[in-house]
């Protein structure tokens, strides 16, 4: 399996009078089409790693290769750049903008790339909703979806600039049994069907059963995978 996204011995650390070291010499790769969960502890790092994962923070030392190119020595405007075109995230909370439809949602990371038309955006865009079974509810306002529907909108706008990996923060944290099932499921099938990267933290073990790999890290060190 070739590798998508790896961490090389990263470390990152929190100065002050006393420094606090998140991750600590942490290598990890993730293979094209893989489902690999991070567990662990709270506090124990897992969301650290993601971020280091998902060029939403750099590490101190190591580096982090997307796709075979590292991107240590990337400036912020490249970082943003990779981001928005390379890389999607699904956090707890769904931050849905409550002032556009769901469709417009979805359209959004689209219309920040500008390669497209309006209305290659509008097709995308309904093509992911109705792929998350969601497309009845595109003309609606956040707020009128359960919390399972606005995180299945959530992976779709995350979706929208065809991503080689997607990365989720606990995504069924804040969701019941039943609708934390059917996220857990929708991102199975994206590495089954549509050969997606997905990168999960959680403490939920029945989402995790539903990976290819878990990995455990305890206070910033790897100890499983």
């Amino acid at each position: 399996m070739s590798v998508i996204l790896a961490a090389e011995n990263v470390r990152r650390r929190l100065s002050g009078a006393v420094p606090v070291t998140l991750v600590d010499g942490v290598s990890l790769a993730i293979g094209l089409g893989e489902f690999v969960c991070i567990m662990g502890p709270s506090g124990s790092g897992k969301s650290s790693l993601l971020y280091l994962l998902g060029l939403l923070d750099v590490p101190d030392e190591g580096r982090i290769r997307l796709d075979g190119e590292d991107t240590s020595g990337f400036g912020e405007d490249e970082l943003a750049n990779c981001r928005l075109e390379r890389l999607g995230y699904v956090f707890q909370f769904h931050f849905l903008l409550a002032e556009f439809t769901i469709r417009e949602n979805v359209m959004l990371p689209m219309r920040r790339l500008g390669r497209a038309t309006p209305e290659q955006c509008r097709a995308r865009a309904d093509a992911l909703l109705d792929r998350l079974g969601v497309l009845d509810q595109a003309a609606k306002r956040p707020h009128q979806l359960s919390g399972g529907q606005r995180q299945r909108v959530a992976i779709a706008r995350a979706l929208a600039n065809d991503p080689l990996v997607l990365l989720a923060d606990e995504p069924t944290g804040n969701l019941d049994s039943a609708s934390g099932a059917n996220v857990r499921q929708t991102l199975r099938e994206l590495t089954r069907e549509m050969g997606k990267s997905v990168i999960a933290v959680t403490h939920d073990a029945n989402f995790a059963a539903a990976a290819d790999r878990r990995v455990e890290i305890v206070d910033g060190r790897l100890v499983g995978g």
